[in-house]
């Protein structure tokens, strides 16, 4: 990370690894703004990646991680979330751990029926037994699934219809895997987790959570979806060096054009997806373990980025806004009006 970079208009936090393009044009993509040459050589030439959008315009510091987490949540209301949610029904993918298992004890704590949902059932059962220790709350229920397989999805979401009802789905699940690998279907990995798993899953529960009042999906996306154009050609990543990075990056825009496309579709359910900061989390330190050894004095906690999803799960306030937004904190915005996130008809 670095101090205020001059001739930096509106963005840059912490770097390395940089796609190409910024070797040849110098810029930000998506943001708007130039890097000079004084700063490319800096940084080092190849060497620069950006991981998070922390200038506004304004020059008024948005930090991704710790410290701007404390200066955000000076203005939070602790009102929104002085709520109590018996009776309502949580599910929550990739919750043994990191801002899944924080949300899902945020939630319990205020007395909803949460499911969890998991890939590794060992881990699982520890994350449940300390929910459950830990909030006083019985109803929190496990479920093995591994959010890379379609099939597997789908055969649970059909289980799940015809045993419980819904709320409030969360999209947490997610992989940032460095090489490029196939799973059993032969998909790319990040693409059959990050992308289709939230797909499958999610068109699969719209039909339960149509059936209530106030129904939500949240889906945890990433502000490092700001550095890929939407590109819908190479949904595999199997043209080209493959950078799992850049992967993850694509996989996360994908993720807030599905919300944008869904919260038009579905009207009486309230789709938002966010960005949760940069958090210690496991994921974060088995997959940018450079990064995390560079910011890990300043990252988030779990619980604090936990914060933006707990809000948007059970706050009346964040049902009164438009459906579809991306979040970053209490903030939001609408990216699918940026060039770089628009369809035609044609590829809907």
């Amino acid at each position: 990370a670095h101090s205020e970079p001059p001739q930096v208009p509106s963005a840059v936090c912490a770097v390395q690894n940089a796609p190409s393009f910024w070797h040849i044009t110098g810029t930000v993509p998506g943001t708007g703004c130039f890097l000079s040459k004084e700063h490319r050589e800096q940084w080092g030439e190849g060497k620069l990646s950006l991981h998070c959008i922390c200038w506004e315009k304004k020059k008024k510091y948005l930090s991704c991680a710790g410290s701007g987490y404390e200066s955000a949540s000076k203005h939070f209301n602790p009102a929104d979330l002085a709520v109590n949610v018996a009776g309502k029904s949580f599910l929550i993918t990739g919750s043994n751990s990191g801002i899944g298992k924080a949300t899902a004890k945020e939630i319990a704590k205020r007395g909803g029926t949460v499911h969890l949902v998991c890939r590794n059932k060992e881990r699982a059962e520890d994350a449940k037994g300390e929910i459950v220790t830990e909030t006083g709350n019985q109803n929190v229920f496990l479920h093995i699934v591994d959010i890379s397989n379609p099939k597997e999805i789908w055969k649970f979401a059909e289980q799940f219809k015809n045993e419980h009802k819904l709320n409030v789905l969360i999209n947490n699940a997610g992989c940032m895997v460095n090489n490029r690998e196939l799973t059993e279907d032969g998909l790319e990995k990040n693409f059959a987790t990050n992308t289709l798993g939230t797909y499958v899953l999610t068109t699969a529960l719209l039909p339960l959570l149509e059936k209530e009042a106030d129904a939500r999906v949240i889906t945890v996306s990433s502000g490092g979806m700001l550095v890929q154009k939407l590109n819908i050609s190479d949904l595999q990543s199997g043209s080209g060096m493959f950078d799992g990075t850049m992967v993850y990056a694509q996989n996360k825009r994908q993720q807030v054009v599905l919300t944008e496309q869904w919260a038009k579709t579905h009207r009486n359910i309230h789709f938002s997806v966010m960005h949760p900061g940069w958090a210690d989390t496991p994921a974060v330190r088995s997959s940018m373990p450079d990064f995390y050894q560079k910011m890990k004095s300043s990252l988030r906690t779990e619980a604090q980025g936990a914060d933006t999803v707990v809000w948007l799960a059970v706050s009346s306030e964040a049902a009164k806004l438009p459906s579809g937004l991306f979040f970053q904190g209490e903030a939001a915005e609408s990216y699918f009006a940026h060039q770089w996130g628009q369809l035609s008809c044609l590829e809907l």
